[in-house]
């Protein structure tokens, strides 16, 4: 039984190894953490602005035809036409 339990031992010099490979490798995973990382973006940021700006104007669009038309019960047609804008600006602008 004795022979069992001296075999399990560690002398201090292996032990102070095997703290020391320990701390290596601490240290090599904090370096990996680290590194800067290059990003490679699929899409440029200035085409994600651009499609923003697009978007919105779709979107500003879609909202002036569906509120004139649909909700308005008007011609959705209508709602792009300059004398259309050119009436509201004079109902808001009238003295």
């Amino acid at each position: 039984m004795v022979a069992k339990d001296v075999a399990k031992v560690a002398s201090r010099e292996e032990v102070k190894k095997a703290k020391k490979a320990k701390k290596e490798q601490n240290t090599n995973e904090q370096n990996d953490k680290n590194r800067i990382r290059i990003r490679i973006r699929l899409i440029p940021i200035w085409v994600r602005v651009l499609l923003v700006l697009i978007f919105m104007v779709l979107s500003t669009l879609v909202g002036l035809i569906v509120g004139y038309g649909i909700i308005g019960n008007g011609n959705p047609a209508d709602a792009l036409e300059e004398s259309t804008w050119q009436h509201i600006i004079d109902l808001v602008e009238k003295e």
